[in-house]
């Protein structure tokens, strides 16, 4: 009875399916090929970008927070310091230059867990790509966020008084170190931003732990002026060896040792939480 009833409503209407006419709207060539690991973190970080178009207001932390940062304390500690915050602003801008990126990378675990708790991921892992390819790609656009950082700062550092004595070279020597230990540093927060159930968690952990490190180190001071037990903290302090890297290629005079150990420790953090986060993400 049914069949019959389409039938005529077929007839009715004046058309019958033919099986050459669904043929000529289907494909019949081979499936497109999965994209590439690389085609695919390409665009999770062209993603990471597009956020900041629609949502302009993620910029403050790449632009108005470094040049805060920046004018407070050249200003605050250069006569004491120094005796004038122009001198004070040739020790200091490298290390506000490595302390802002620092702050800046909590905000790829901030972003990640506000992506999780929309169950966007949930979507993302449902298709046939490379998988850690997502994490990759939010990684990568945060790193665009980071060089916009340095540029804003060594912008308004030029503007205030400081000269480079490796110039353009070191400028980008310095920079290029920055991002390095950025890229795994990163990692940290990506693993915090699966494992906690908010952003504001995620910020609050990320702060407990960036603020000590920021501060205890060669960020403001030379450590030399520091009491022992807290020059021992300074010395295995990832943060320190990656200012006196910074610093040295900045001036132009190389800090071979700090270099060295800026990359064995971005080399250790990224082997540790790298593959710890996408234990976690597989699992989640």
């Amino acid at each position: 009875m049914t069949s019959t009833s389409s039938a005529e409503h077929a007839e009715t209407d004046g058309y019958t399916p033919v099986a050459d006419d669904l043929g000529a709207v289907l494909a019949t060539g081979a499936p497109p090929a999965p994209p590439s690991a690389w085609s695919a973190s390409v665009t999770f970080a062209w993603r990471a970008m597009l956020k900041i178009k629609h949502v302009p207001e993620q910029l403050f932390d790449v632009t108005a927070f470094p040049v805060i940062m920046t004018l407070m304390f050249t200003y605050l500690f250069g006569g004491a310091l120094a005796g004038s915050p122009e001198e004070y602003l040739q020790y200091l801008l490298p290390g506000v230059l490595v302390m802002s990126v620092a702050m800046i990378t909590m905000y790829t675990g901030v972003g990640l867990n506000a992506d999780i708790q929309k169950g966007v991921f949930d979507r993302f892992r449902t298709l046939p790509i490379w998988r850690p390819s997502a994490l990759v790609g939010a990684v990568i656009g945060d790193v665009c966020r980071y060089s916009l950082a340095s540029v804003v700062i060594i912008v308004l550092g030029l503007v205030l008084g400081y000269r480079p004595g490796g110039g353009v070279v070191g400028v980008l020597a310095g920079v290029g170190l920055l991002l390095v230990f950025s890229f795994a540093f990163s990692w940290i927060w990506t693993l915090l931003g699966l494992l906690l159930r908010s952003e504001r968690s995620v910020m609050g952990v990320s702060a407990m732990v960036l603020f000590p490190l920021s501060f205890l180190s060669n960020v403001f001071v030379d450590p030399r002026t520091m009491p022992s037990w807290l020059q021992g903290f300074v010395d295995v302090n990832p943060i320190a060896h990656l200012v006196a890297a910074v610093r040295g290629a900045l001036s132009g005079q190389w800090d071979g040792s700090a270099t060295l150990w800026m990359f064995v420790s971005a080399g250790i953090i990224l082997a540790i939480f790298g593959p710890l986060t996408m234990r976690r993400y597989n699992r989640k």
